[in-house]
């Protein structure tokens, strides 16, 4: 048996992955979750449509790389304290859903997660990974001090806070005021410290 050590085809342009990704929040910044089509990205990004469906399943998956990853590679906070680091986290989630793209992406592709288990599916699997990897790690360090117990469900958690912030900036438009992320944070960490 023979094990392919490269992938097959062309290797993939990082370049228009950026392109496709940028073009993508431009527009539906610009008009709306609805009103944004494939074509009009791969026009802005200079693009062919199938380089776009070569790299995502479709409109919903590709926005929300586009709009709702982007903290995702920013360094892991270390504060020195749990929730200090929450805060952190917390505040890189409200920033990320108070960007203007976002606010033009939450109800159509709520509606869409709501219409397609395979897309919900794919955006656990796929695209939550990196910032369940990073609230690990928080938890890690928050266990080595002492701050925590075993056994942190990260995927609770990691649900807990954005859903937190989904429902008060998305469903009910609160605004985010300064102290939003230290509350949030707070009683986070003061439900899973150490007893």
């Amino acid at each position: 048996m023979t094990v392919r050590t490269t992938p097959r085809g062309r290797p993939r342009d990082e370049r228009a992955h950026a392109a496709i990704l940028a073009a993508a929040t431009e527009l539906v910044a610009e008009t709306s979750y609805a009103a944004m089509s494939l074509g009009a990205v791969a026009a802005r990004a200079r693009v062919g449509k199938d380089t776009i469906y070569r790299r995502w399943t479709g409109k919903a998956e590709l926005v929300y790389e586009a709009v709702f990853t982007t903290t995702d590679s920013a360094p892991v906070p270390d504060t020195g304290t749990l929730e200090g680091d929450l805060t952190v986290l917390v505040q890189q989630l409200i920033d990320e859903f108070t960007a203007p793209a976002a606010a033009a992406t939450l109800p159509g592709l709520l509606a869409d997660f709501a219409a397609s288990p395979a897309l919900r599916a794919t955006i656990r699997t796929a695209f939550l990974a990196p910032a369940k990897q990073r609230l690990a790690d928080v938890f890690e360090r928050a266990q080595e001090r002492g701050e925590t117990g075993d056994g942190v469900e990260t995927d609770l958690v990691l649900d807990t806070l954005v859903g937190t912030i989904l429902f008060r900036l998305g469903i009910l438009g609160e605004p985010a005021g300064p102290q939003l992320a230290r509350d949030i944070a707070g009683i986070a960490a003061k439900g899973i410290e150490a007893r």
